[in-house]
């Protein structure tokens, strides 16, 4: 058990960076007369969700993730868009280049999230003077605004950005001496990942501030909240060791199937194919991860192999990605011959929530996948599945 009083926050310097409501700069970017307005990007119709709105809706009480029959009743007067994710996954590459063009070593958490490891910079350059200037070159490249947080870590620059939002910078660095002061005034609702339930829990505790938390005997989090609760309980401190992960752009998951005997059977090909799918998408979600390419592959009997991939918006739910390889599939089985090998890859993966598929799936849909999810971690991934799968 890590103890506070004897624990001393690294020398690390690690910059949070996030794009500020990205859809909907990204729409005003595209069309001027959205600024000023309140603004909801998400499924259109009453049984969708909201998955961005500007400030100007924010003030009515509208958020992510809301219901968005909910959203028009809290703000009818504002200018409800679909959105596209072919347009925002561009702009966060773009984002995402400048980065890797200036920063040796950062992590794309999501669309409109990046860590950057900067440190040892601060023996040639000041960390903060640096973060200021790539920020600056953000915003002149891309046009989209853009927050920061500089700290020790991972959980304190987070929570830095997001109070960097509350200011006219926009930036934040909060030095290791200033860690504990910066933390202990705010609500652990700021903690990331701390969740609905667990923040209910703490406030029935009487745990309101993230200094009355870090103050809680680490042994009682653990026996409340299991090893969650000493995760907290160090977050809370100040403390958090994660590293930046190296983001790879080409990163993947994927698997193959040779069959005992060669098929010309479409039907039999699609099927395995639609199954490979949803096991490489559960997979995906348990790690929390997305991807932005699929790839299909067929080797013929004569050991012939071909390949055809297509870039996507990101996402990890079953529905699309089965779509997107079914049309795949169609176009690249042309010569109607007997085929021995079939498989699927998914690449260009990132760290991500499924916020990103809030514009076309229902709250029924996403719960749907989280409770088939449930029962394939408890009894195995076999254990539920598409009906066409099956066996009777």
């Amino acid at each position: 058990m890590i103890s506070d009083s004897n624990y001393q926050f690294d020398n690390r310097h690690i910059v949070h960076i996030d794009l500020d409501t990205f859809f909907v700069s990204v729409e005003r970017l595209q069309n001027s007369a959205l600024n000023g307005v309140p603004v909801i990007i998400g499924g259109l119709s009453d049984r969708g969700v909201v998955a961005g709105c500007s400030y100007e809706a924010r003030r009515f009480g509208v958020h992510s993730a809301m219901p968005m029959r909910m959203a028009r009743q809290l703000c009818p007067q504002a200018v409800f868009i679909r959105g596209d994710m072919d347009t925002y996954s561009r702009f966060s590459n773009l984002v995402t280049e400048v980065i890797a063009d200036r920063v040796p070593l950062y992590e794309k958490a999501s669309i409109d999230e990046h860590y950057l490891d900067l440190t040892g910079m601060d023996r040639y350059f000041g960390c903060y003077k640096f973060t200021h200037e790539l920020r600056e070159t953000i915003i002149r490249e891309t046009g989209l605004p853009i927050s920061f947080g500089l700290s020790v870590n991972k959980t304190v620059s987070k929570i830095a950005t997001g109070e960097a939002k509350k200011g006219t910078s926009r930036e934040l660095y909060v030095e290791a001496p200033r860690v504990k002061p910066f933390l202990n005034p705010l609500s652990i609702s700021k903690i990331p990942m701390l969740g609905p339930k667990t923040y209910r829990l703490l406030r029935s505790m009487g745990v309101d501030k993230i200094e009355t938390l870090s103050l809680v005997p680490p042994e009682m989090m653990e026996r409340v909240l299991g090893k969650n609760g000493t995760v907290l309980w160090q977050k809370a401190n100040g403390i958090d060791p994660s590293p930046v992960e190296r983001y790879y752009e080409r990163k993947s998951i994927g698997t193959e199937q040779t069959f005992e005997t060669d098929t010309t059977d479409f039907r039999f090909l699609n099927d395995w194919l639609l199954k490979m799918v949803e096991k490489l998408a559960f997979e995906l979600r348990v790690r929390n991860k997305l991807t932005a390419c699929v790839t299909v592959k067929i080797r013929y009997a004569d050991f012939d192999t071909h390949t055809i991939q297509k870039r996507i918006p990101y996402t990890s739910f079953d529905h699309v990605l089965m779509r997107e390889a079914r049309e795949l599939l169609q176009r690249l089985y042309k010569r109607r011959v007997l085929v021995r090998l079939l498989g699927v890859r998914f690449t260009h993966l990132v760290s991500g929530s499924q916020q990103l598929n809030l514009f076309e799936d229902t709250p029924e849909q996403v719960n749907l996948y989280l409770a088939m999810d449930r029962i394939r971690k408890r009894f195995g991934t076999d254990a539920v599945g598409r009906g066409m799968f099956f066996k009777v």
